[in-house]
């Protein structure tokens, strides 16, 4: 644990039952800038808590919920991507098990609590990675009057067919955006990056999409293969930068 830092886990109820939630903030009284960090596919483990924690210690109050709560309980473990043809069916599994009308209504008890817990009045900020950039995307449209701020990198399923795409449901949005793409990236190929930024564009949506050239999918975690450190630390700044036009009472990270 960092000093200075308050780190608990809460089980926040939702119509589901109860999710399982980290919360991290900086130590002692006050109000801190809510923000959600959506857990990308390979599910709860320390590397999303560590990310947390920096982002806690910028001055922000954070939750981390674990959105495999209906099917799966506790952590998952570590995730290098070179994981084991069970691990990855797994994984496989629970990723399908959820959906966004699941986790907008999950979002929905998140900003509840952070509002009942006094801490985080004000605007709210989100983001997720991979398969939860979506959902950040789409907090941002479901919630306009809490989310101020919402960032999605390297995010999976960001033009479908489906209604809720979010390329289709940003016209709901008036949060800044911030989408970083991976240059290599089979899950979202860099040809539809053109595609959805023109999208976000005819939307009206407040956004900035940017190419992270040559890094893969996943660079900003620290614990895989295709970790990549300049990458990783421009995606920082860029979501503090992001976080701090739009939330109040925000610190940027040292």
């Amino acid at each position: 644990m960092s000093a200075g830092l308050s780190q608990r886990r809460v089980e926040i109820g939702t119509a589901a039952g109860a999710m399982p939630t980290w919360i991290f903030h900086p130590e002692g009284e006050g109000t801190h800038p809510a923000l959600i960090f959506y857990m990308d596919a390979p599910g709860m483990r320390e590397e999303l808590r560590a990310m947390c924690r920096r982002l806690a210690a910028a001055g922000h109050y954070v939750m981390l919920p674990d959105l495999y709560y209906r099917s799966h309980s506790g952590d998952m473990g570590p995730f290098r991507g070179d994981e084991d043809a069970a691990h990855k069916q797994l994984i496989g599994r629970l990723m399908g098990s959820i959906g966004i009308a699941m986790v907008m209504a999950d979002t929905a008890a998140l900003i509840a609590h952070a509002r009942a817990d006094g801490a985080a009045p004000g605007p709210m900020g989100c983001v997720g990675y991979c398969m939860s950039g979506q959902y950040a995307l789409g907090a941002a449209a479901r919630y306009p009057d809490d989310i101020a701020a919402a960032a999605c990198f390297y995010g999976t399923q960001l033009m479908t067919g489906h209604p809720y795409s979010p390329h289709l449901a940003m016209r709901g949005a008036r949060a800044e955006l911030y989408v970083g793409w991976a240059g290599i990236d089979p899950f979202a190929p860099q040809e539809q990056m053109a595609p959805f930024a023109a999208a976000l564009e005819a939307a009206g949506a407040n956004a900035r999409v940017e190419l992270y050239p040559d890094v893969w999918h996943g660079f900003a975690f620290p614990e895989r293969l295709v970790y990549n450190a300049d990458a990783a630390e421009r995606h920082w700044r860029r979501l503090l930068d992001l976080l701090g036009r739009n939330l109040t009472a925000s610190e940027r990270a040292g």
